[in-house]
């Protein structure tokens, strides 16, 4: 699954560690998101969805 998490992390200056704070999560999973290794499951997507102020289908694309 494409995702947009990168890109909208770093437009805000964030570092992955910081975004993995704001997401309750590890650094490590904020890194297997970006690279599309791991897909969030859907309340942790509506999460990063809330963050960035977007619908998830903004962020996440088949």
């Amino acid at each position: 699954m494409k995702n947009k998490v990168r890109e909208l992390r770093e437009t805000r200056g964030w570092s992955q560690a910081r975004l993995a704070e704001e997401l309750a999560v590890s650094r490590q999973t904020v890194i297997a998101i970006e690279k599309g290794k791991y897909d969030p499951s859907l309340p942790l997507a509506f999460v990063i969805a809330r963050t960035f102020g977007l619908a998830i289908e903004e962020i996440f694309a088949e």
